[in-house]
Formats: C-alpha cells, sequence, structure tokens
C-alpha cells in the first residue's frame, strides 16, 4: 500500500484479550517506512510483525502505514495538521469514516501514523528501555485511536493506556507505558499519556 502520507506528509501476568482475534485472511496489513535512517532494518522488521500481532489480539484487520520521522518533520506536520508548534510523539491519521465492521465481523482499520524517533529516543533513555519498544508503544496508541478508544479525559486517558500494555503484554513486550507511572524516570508526554491525533488528513490526533 502506498501510504496517503507519501506524497503530503512527507513535505511537512495473564492478559484477557477484550476482542475476539481476527482470522488469519484478515489481517492487518502494515507498512512501515523508517525516514531517519537511525532505525535498525531488524527493528523495523520487528515494530512490522509485533504491530501486526497486535492487530491480531485487538481483532482487527485493515491497512496500516507508519512513518518514522525526526522532530524536524514531526515539528512541521504537528503545526501544520494540529496547529501547534513543536514536536510530539505521534500523530495519527484516521482515513476511515468511522470504526467499521466487514461482512465476517472484524473491525477494519485504515490509519496512516507518524512517530517520532527522537522523541522515542528521549523517553527510552529517560526510563531504561529499548527504543523499539517505545515505537511500538506509539504505533500501537495510533491504533486503538482509530478504534474509538481517547486519551483526553482521566477515564478515557486509564482505559486507553492500560489497554495498550494489556496488548504489549499479550504480544510478549510487556508494560511500556505504565513503567513511567511506577516511580521510573519519565518525562514529556510520555509521563502524560502517549500523545496523538486523530482524523482525516487535514487534521491529525495526537
Amino acid at each position: 500500500m502506498t501510504p496517503a502520507f507519501s506524497h503530503d506528509m512527507a513535505e511537512a501476568g495473564s492478559v484477557p484479550p477484550a476482542e475476539d482475534p481476527a482470522p488469519a485472511r484478515d489481517a492487518l496489513g502494515v507498512e512501515i517506512v523508517d525516514a531517519t535512517g537511525r532505525v535498525a532494518a531488524s527493528d523495523v522488521a520487528w515494530l512490522r510483525d509485533k504491530v501486526a500481532e497486535a492487530a491480531r489480539v485487538l481483532g482487527c484487520g485493515g491497512q496500516f502505514a507508519a512513518r518514522l520521522i525526526d522532530d524536524h518533520e514531526m515539528s512541521g506536520a504537528h503545526d501544520r495538521f494540529c496547529g501547534i508548534a513543536g514536536t510530539t510523539d505521534v500523530l495519527t491519521f484516521d482515513l476511515s469514516d468511522g470504526v467499521s465492521v466487514n461482512d465476517r465481523g472484524v473491525r477494519v482499520v485504515e490509519a496512516d501514523v507518524l512517530a517520532c524517533v527522537d522523541e522515542a529516543a528521549r523517553q527510552a533513555s529517560a526510563r531504561g528501555i529499548m527504543l523499539r519498544h517505545e515505537l511500538l508503544l506509539y504505533l500501537l496508541h495510533g491504533i486503538l485511536h482509530c478504534l474509538g478508544y481517547d486519551d483526553h479525559e482521566d477515564d478515557a486517558f486509564t482505559r486507553m493506556h492500560t489497554r495498550e500494555d494489556e496488548v504489549l503484554r499479550a504480544i510478549g513486550v510487556g508494560d511500556v507505558f505504565s513503567l513511567a507511572r511506577r516511580g521510573q524516570p519519565g518525562t514529556g508526554d510520555a509521563e502524560k499519556g502517549v500523545g496523538g491525533a486523530t482524523g482525516a488528513l487535514g487534521s491529525g490526533m495526537e
């Protein structure tokens, strides 16, 4: 799949699965491009595989394209699509008309995501975790936004970020978001909640 942003944005213990796993034929198509050249190819492949695993746990299919970018590109996109100056961790662009379900009962995601490698590196260093785990958190955050999760109100914040760590545990990664809330060092958005913005390409979800 050619990401919608390829021409546009590039300019600028035990976990109960809350959803039924998607059948293999309805697997999420995942494309991840490292525009920084700083993420190891093996880590990009790992991210692609883990996003696909997470989608199976969440019971969703469709198409998901992510571009890993630096602070400069993220700052431009953040200003262009959200009207906010400065970098952020992740922007999600939901290309669907809302959460849809195919004829086999599988929820369909159509999303483009921008994830900031520089911000992920800062957060990973502060909390002593792997860069790829922090980036995976951002990508999962984008999927959950497209499935109707939000983190702007306290109750919704707790529900969304609890679900993130549930899914990360289910796919063998373990908690990532909650590390910053257990007395571990952490700064910026990772303590408040992973950012993001969702919407059509005229806007983005943080």
